[in-house]
């Protein structure tokens, strides 16, 4: 049975910056739950960021910038926190390999787990094209990245990984 990595919030961990979650519910979502698919993670807390914590947004980019050292993350009070998402990213793709993972839902527009959209670094809450350091990451890896407004594809995407096995 393929895993399915998930960001930590998605599923009711109280892991967000505001220190709450973004429980999602989804029928799709609670099968995978009730069929012990998900492998969570919060990327920040995983580099010991705390909970709660200053919002952050990438500055000069997007998560492929910050991989390649072009671009950093910041938090709205200008604290560097670049490290801690590089590590954070890493840390999860240390979980995705330990389990053998294809896919992850990640958290749309996080500076960590956004796939299509994130913060533009303003932090005036406008949204651009980019994606976030540990999407990525995983991304880069070879790691399908969804978001839980694509939990459609992603379902159409896991069968036609276990139908390929």
């Amino acid at each position: 049975m393929e895993k399915i990595l998930v960001s930590g919030c998605l599923i009711g961990q109280k892991v967000r910056y505001h220190g709450g979650d973004a429980l999602f519910d989804h029928p799709i979502f609670e099968k995978w739950i009730f069929e012990k698919r998900i492998i969570a993670t919060c990327p920040e807390v995983s580099a010991n960021l705390t909970t709660p914590r200053p919002s952050s947004e990438i500055i000069g980019g997007n998560g492929v910038h910050v991989l390649h050292g072009i671009a950093k993350v910041f938090t709205h009070t200008g604290i560097d926190r670049t490290n801690e998402f590089i590590q954070g990213a890493n840390n999860a793709l240390s979980v995705a390999k330990k389990h053998n993972i294809k896919m992850a839902i990640l958290k749309k527009n996080s500076p960590s787990c956004g796939n299509k959209s994130i913060y533009d670094g303003t932090y005036s809450s406008n949204i651009i094209a980019g994606i976030g350091v540990t999407a990525a990451l995983l991304e880069k890896n070879g790691i399908a990245i969804f978001n839980e407004d694509e939990i459609i594809l992603a379902d159409d995407y896991l069968n036609k990984l276990e139908n390929n096995q």
